[in-house]
Formats: structure tokens, C-alpha cells, sequence
């Protein structure tokens, strides 16, 4: 049986695999073993591409669709629904299917062994505070293995994953607070490990607590986008009618990674131009029209993305939205990000403080803060998970590549 394990997430994917003795992750594009989790359909070759390619195709003027962050839709009723390719209709599931399928062909391409078990990664909560939606998301994603060729199908918590990666360093035994901090989610457990303990085939008694929020990397997108960037195309400005505002949903959907393409119907220009037409700063409606027509919503999400990591390092950045008008840019603070998003910095740290009273322990015994995941980067989110528990040890994990490590240790444990 040749297995892997997989970790598909809302911004990035990886897949690891047996290495001899040790596990690795696989190169999933060029050398890379980190790949994007987006996916373009190419209405000109009828082709399908995935991670730097989809976005290079996109970013260069393809004529097609791009779809990022289809992750979280898992657990939502869209998971059912079908979205327009040109002339032709897909189902949301296949999206996934499809991205999955050419993950686990470039692996077996890579390797020269077709791959026939999984365990797959998944946040402690897909949805926030519904079980049954949590379950049908997993049942979902279980189908979708299943269709893409997985004979074999398991499931594992990303924080858990990433404290098995991590304990292959751990010299002597501790209890360590995993602060796994995604694109779409932030995941939290508290498990007791040691070097004695990593070859124990059940591990149930030494995972303490779990627990986690539906809050990533890409609401931190939303919010910056909201709080910087819309403004200079509408949002919130006023209205011919006095006391009203521009509508919201509009903005909302071109900030949220997922909601882009809805934007795209040809009812939606039409509502903007009307609007348009009631609006005290009309200008400022032409280039929100523009993003829309030219379908470059993803591009606009792109950009703040990278203000966003930019941030991570400087005071200050430049975003330059010169492709929607000459001479437009916006420059971003620090400050102003975290001023923007700090309920959202807020509500992460303060899954700490119940994640330790499911353990029923105080913040003194945690020995080690591991730190996965690309949000854990951001300041103020690192910042809120320390003070959670002040004495504990810090260990920087791989930010991209703990989790699919974990889960393929977990596999090897699980199917060898």
C-alpha cells in the first residue's frame, strides 16, 4: 500500500510521501513542494492549470476563470452547486476533485508509485459552532478522495499533524500549545509529547485539548482590502440620496477570495451602472466597473494579498493600482492594518484560553508554543498566541510544510 498525506488548504497545498526511513514532502511544481491552491480554467486551450501557473495565466490575460481558496467551501451549501465556465457548468465539488487529482498525479509522476491511502488534513472546526455541517464538510472531502483514486481514506486534525512533525526534534517530554495559523483557519491543541512516545500507536491519551476558530489568512485579506483599498473604488461613499451610502455586498464579494466570481454575472454590471448613476463621486464607481468588466477581482485580492506579507516585515507599504487607473496607489501602514484586523487578531489568541481549560491546565504549563502556518507571520496574531502563555519556549515550525510532514508520519503509522 503506498500512501501520503496531504494537506489541502485554503491558500497553499503539500503532499509528503515515504522517504526510506524519514518522510518528505514532494515537489509539486518545478521544485517547489509548496503549491498554491488555486485553479484556472482556460477558455481558450479548454485546459486546466493549478498553483503559480493558474495565477501566472490569470495575471498575464488569459481568457478564462480563476478560483482560489476553494477550500472554503467545504462545509457551505455552495459544495453542492455548480458555478459557469464560459459556456459549460462545473460543480464545485469537481473544482476540488480536479485541483486534488493533478496534486496526486504530479506526486505519483514525482515518486513512480501510484498512491492508493491518504490522510488528509483538516481543521479541528470546518464550520464555527454547527456539527452537522462540520461532518458533511469531511463526508464531502472523503468523497472526493475516494473519486480521485484514494482506495484509502483517513482524517487527522492539522494542529495534531503538525505537533507529529514536531516532536521528531523533541529531546525529552513536554507539553507543547500547537498554534497552527492558516489561510481559512486557526487551529489550536495541546499535546503532550516526548521521545518515548512518537512510535505508540495510540496517541488519544496525549492529545489534551483541540480547538479551533474559522479565521485565517484570508479575512485578514478582506478586512485590509475593505479598510484600504475599497474606498478608492466606492466604498462607503455617498450617495445623491442624503444619509445613504454606496451598498456593501458588492465590495464585500470583490474582498472575499471566494466570492470573486460571483461578480462577474452580466446582471452585476448592469446594477453597477445604475448605480453609477445615483452616486455623489461617480468616479469613483468607473473604476469598481472597470475591476469588474476586465475581471480582475483576483488580481485586486493578489495585490492586497502581498501588502498584507509585506507588512509582516515593514512599517509601511506601497500597494500600486496603476493597472486600474495611472498614477493610483495607496500606501499602508502597519498600524492601519492592525487597527483593521485586530478583532480578528483578538479572536484567535482567545481560543488559547479555552483550549487550556479543556486540558484543565493553566498557561504555566505549557512548555513549548510550536508556530505553523503563513498567518503566524503577522505581528499582532504572533504577538496575541505569546502572551497566551508568556513562559513557554517558542519554536518557529515550517510554515508550509509542518502540516503535510505531520500528516505523512501519521500515515506511515497508520497504513504501513
Amino acid at each position: 500500500m503506498a500512501f501520503c498525506g496531504l494537506d489541502f488548504g485554503t491558500s497553499n497545498s503539500t503532499l509528503g510521501t515515504a522517504q526510506g526511513a524519514s518522510v518528505a514532502l514532494v515537489p509539486l511544481e518545478g521544485q517547489a513542494t509548496t503549491l498554491p491552491s488555486a485553479i484556472f480554467f482556460d477558455f481558450t486551450t479548454g485546459a486546466s492549470l493549478i498553483g503559480r501557473e493558474a495565477i501566472g495565466a490569470y495575471v498575464g490575460g488569459a481568457e478564462g476563470r480563476l478560483m482560489r481558496s476553494v477550500k472554503s467551501i467545504l462545509g457551505t451549501s455552495l459544495i453542492d452547486e455548480e458555478t459557469r465556465l464560459l459556456n459549460s457548468r462545473i460543480g464545485f465539488r469537481a473544482v476540488i476533485g480536479r485541483l486534488l487529482a493533478e496534486i496526486k498525479r504530479r506526486a505519483e509522476t514525482a515518486t513512480g508509485i501510484p498512491l492508493d491511502a491518504v490522510v488528509h488534513g483538516r481543521p479541528v472546526h470546518f464550520v464555527d459552532g454547527d456539527d452537522a455541517a462540520d461532518r458533511a464538510a469531511q463526508q464531502a472531502l472523503e468523497e472526493i478522495a475516494h473519486g480521485i483514486g484514494f482506495r484509502h481514506v483517513s482524517f487527522e486534525y492539522e494542529p495534531i499533524a503538525a505537533a507529529l512533525d514536531y516532536e521528531q526534534q523533541v529531546t525529552a517530554e513536554e507539553i507543547a500549545l500547537i498554534a497552527d495559523i492558516g489561510g481559512g483557519t486557526s487551529d489550536f491543541s495541546i499535546v503532550r509529547l516526548g521521545p518515548h512516545r512518537r512510535e505508540q500507536a495510540d496517541r488519544s491519551t496525549d492529545i489534551l485539548a483541540n480547538d479551533g476558530v474559522r479565521i485565517g489568512g484570508t479575512d485578514f485579506d478582506r478586512l485590509l482590502s475593505l479598510a484600504a483599498v475599497m474606498p478608492h473604488l466606492g466604498y462607503q461613499s455617498p450617495m445623491l440620496r442624503p444619509g445613504l451610502l454606496a451598498p456593501n455586498g458588492y465590495y464585500v464579494d470583490l474582498a472575499t477570495w471566494s466570492r470573486i466570481n460571483f461578480l462577474y454575472a452580466p446582471k452585476v454590471l448592469a446594477e453597477l451602472r445604475q448605480v453609477r448613476h445615483e452616486a455623489r463621486r461617480p468616479a469613483l464607481f468607473d473604476r469598481l466597473i472597470q475591476v469588474i468588466a476586465e475581471r480582475r477581482g483576483h488580481t485586486l485580492a493578489i495585490d492586497v494579498e502581498a501588502a498584507k506579507i509585506g507588512l509582516s516585515e515593514a512599517a509601511e507599504t506601497a500597494l500600486s493600482l496603476d493597472w486600474v487607473e495611472p498614477g493610483l496607489a495607496v500606501t499602508i501602514t502597519r498600524t492601519a492594518f492592525e487597527r483593521a484586523t485586530g478583532t480578528l487578531a483578538s479572536g484567535i489568541a482567545a481560543r488559547i484560553a479555552l483550549c487550556l481549560a479543556q486540558a484543565g491546565l493553566t498557561a504555566d504549563r505549557i512548555s513549548t508554543v510550536f508556530l505553523t502556518g503563513g498567518s503566524t507571520l503577522l505581528p499582532h496574531v504572533r504577538a496575541g498566541i505569546l502572551a497566551a502563555v508568556p513562559a513557554a519556549r517558542v519554536v518557529e515550525g515550517d510554515k508550509f510544510g509542518s502540516v503535510g510532514l505531520g500528516l505523512t508520519l501519521r500515515a506511515r503509522r497508520l497504513y504501513r
